[in-house]
Formats: structure tokens, C-alpha cells, sequence
């Protein structure tokens, strides 16, 4: 089995030029998809994929109600989707009760897009009350081609929140934090937090990366693309190619996925 835990996909009436937006938002980024849920499903199949978790991002406190409702039509089979919340939300315990209410196992947070630091304290009721739930939180770390030189979620920013919530199901996508890895070796491998290898594979140090599969542990890693920002094909075949244990490569493609899931 594979479990692509980090996708993403939009409204067929929104799509097109929300893949346009984001494409010249990150400096002329190549989308793979068409951004639909047709896309991504077909993409899926194509790769070998058995199921893509689908991170949904609410960029501004009203788009609660729209978002998590279209999510709701993908709660079983090739797609799975999350639900997103925004941190100004008034009403974020409520909110986080109906996301779970709707099925979902999990919530989406972007520091980048939705303009907060990961260390702020709304960002850290969200996980604390999530935690509660029992929701996985997957939170974009690092570097964002969005404001590259305006990191939201450092790995300093990381450890404040798992010393101060200690949430069970943070899932770090980009491998803890995206072109920060160093300091992720330093402050978070080892600690009780989950990493996605999003977009990274083919662009981070493979001596490091295996190093960090064997720190941190590969019962606390996924496989992740960041569909449509990366090729979900390509990005099977490099991991299938890593000098893995093929113990460890079971673990990463789904084996950490299904616990985290519940599947």
C-alpha cells in the first residue's frame, strides 16, 4: 500500500485559476494536476497510489463553511480530505467539533497563507483542542516560496509548541521544515512529532535524508508529495530507488500513515 499524505485540490469552478494564482505566487511553480479532484484522482492511479490525503487551507476565517463542506464529499476511497480552520476564527473550538463531526480525521494549517506564526498562541489553542479531539494537525514548516525570506514555521517555532501543547498527531510536512533540515536534526528529531517528505525528495541531500529517517525513526514519517507542486509518479520512484530497508520504505509509504489514519 501507498498513502500520499499531503495533496492538494480545488472546486472544478475555482480551480484553473486558483492553480494560475499559486503557480506565479511561488515564482512560476510547474503544477502537475489540473488541480481538480479528477486530476488528483487520476494522478493518484497513474502513480500507484492507493489513497492521497487532501490538506484543504482556509486563508481567511470565512471560507470555514465552503471549504470543509466540499471536503466532506472525500471521506473514503482514492481521496481522503482534511478539514481547515483559520487561526482568527472566534468560534475555533465549535469549528474543530464540527470538523470531526463531518468525519474528518484531521485539520490543515499553512502559517504562510493564513499570515500567523506557528508559535502564536491561537495556532496553539487550534492544536491543544484538536490534540483533545484526537485530530491529526499537518502544518506547513519552513520555507514557502510564498515569502521565502518570512519563515512562519521554524523549527525553534515547532519545538516552543511541542514543549508547551505536546500534541500527539503533528504531522511537520517537508521533512520538519523546508530547507531549514539542519535545524530540525538539531531542535526535533527525536521528540514526538511526524514529518512528510512534501515536495523534498528530489531536492534534499539524500545522506541527510536517510540519516533523518534513522534519527527520528520512519514510524514517524510519511510519504508525502505536495501534488500538484510535485510529480506523484516521480516521486514513488525515488523513494522506492532510497538505499532504505524495505522495512523502513513499508513504514514511510504507509505504515505510519495507516496508525495516524486509523485505516
Amino acid at each position: 500500500m501507498i498513502i500520499d499524505f499531503h495533496t492538494h485540490m480545488f472546486p472544478d469552478k475555482i480551480a484553473a485559476r486558483t492553480i494560475d494564482f499559486l503557480s506565479k505566487t511561488g515564482g512560476d511553480m510547474n503544477p502537475f494536476t489540473d488541480g481538480t479532484w479528477k486530476g488528483l484522482k487520476e494522478s493518484t492511479k497513474q502513480a500507484g497510489i492507493d489513497h492521497s490525503i487532501v490538506l484543504p487551507i482556509a486563508t481567511r476565517p470565512g471560507q470555514f463553511h465552503t471549504i470543509n463542506e466540499f471536503a466532506t464529499h472525500f471521506q473514503e476511497g482514492t481521496l481522503i480530505s482534511f478539514g481547515s480552520l483559520h487561526p482568527e476564527s472566534e468560534n475555533y473550538k465549535e469549528e474543530l467539533r464540527q470538523i470531526q463531526d463531518m468525519g474528518m480525521k484531521g485539520i490543515k494549517l499553512h502559517p504562510d497563507y493564513q499570515d500567523t506564526y506557528f508559535n502564536d498562541i491561537r495556532y496553539k489553542r487550534i492544536i491543544s483542542y484538536a490534540t483533545e479531539l484526537g485530530l491529526i494537525i499537518s502544518v506547513h514548516a519552513g520555507q514557502d516560496p510564498k515569502c521565502p525570506d518570512n519563515i512562519h514555521c521554524t523549527p525553534a517555532m515547532a519545538e516552543e509548541v511541542l514543549n508547551e501543547v505536546e500534541p500527539e498527531k503533528l504531522v511537520l510536512a517537508h521533512m520538519g521544515g523546508n530547507e531549514l533540515w539542519s535545524e530540525v536534526e538539531e531542535r526535533l528529531v527525536g521528540r514526538n512529532v511526524y514529518f512528510d517528505t512534501g515536495v523534498i525528495l528530489d531536492r534534499m541531500p539524500q545522506e541527510q535524508f536517510l540519516r533523518m529517517v534513522r534519527e527520528h525513526g520512519a514510524d514517524r514519517i510519511v510519504f508525502g508529495t505536495d501534488s500538484p507542486w510535485a510529480d506523484q509518479k516521480k516521486f514513488v520512484e525515488i523513494l522506492k530507488e532510497m538505499p532504505l530497508e524495505e522495512e523502513e520504505r513499508n513504514q514511510i509509504f504507509a505504515g505510519t500513515a495507516v496508525k495516524l489514519l486509523g485505516l
